[in-house]
């Protein structure tokens, strides 16, 4: 399946793996970046295998977004950027919506207990 195909098709899935394996780790590591004037906090798993990466963001806009970066037979880097529905975003731990939320405000980035941000949605 195309990358593009299956960002559209099955983003919530996507969001559910990657919620799933950020938090089944001890630790979250929300990181905060930012390009040009955009800025946002992120919580990303890898493929190494596959070359790919998937993330979830928040931006400082308190706009959401589904990134899955990939690099073709060419070795090429793409991105693929879906914009989260409130139903995707409700999906989001709010512990975890909340951190998100402060590393964008204070433009640093944090480590804290999942179990931190288990709590409700």
């Amino acid at each position: 399946m195309d990358i593009k195909d299956l960002v559209k098709n099955n983003s919530a899935q996507l969001i559910e793996k990657i919620l799933t394996d950020v938090l089944a780790e001890s630790h979250v590591e929300v990181r905060f970046d930012f390009f040009e004037q955009d800025q946002w906090a992120v919580i990303s798993i890898n493929q190494y295998e596959e070359d790919k990466e998937f993330s979830i963001r928040l931006h400082d806009n308190n706009v959401f977004d589904l990134l899955v970066g990939y690099y073709d037979d060419e070795d090429e880097f793409f991105e693929v950027v879906h914009l989260l529905t409130e139903e995707e975003v409700a999906s989001i731990p709010a512990g975890l919506r909340k951190i998100m939320m402060k590393v964008v405000g204070d433009e640093q980035g944090l480590r804290v207990p999942s179990s931190l941000l288990l709590g409700k949605k």
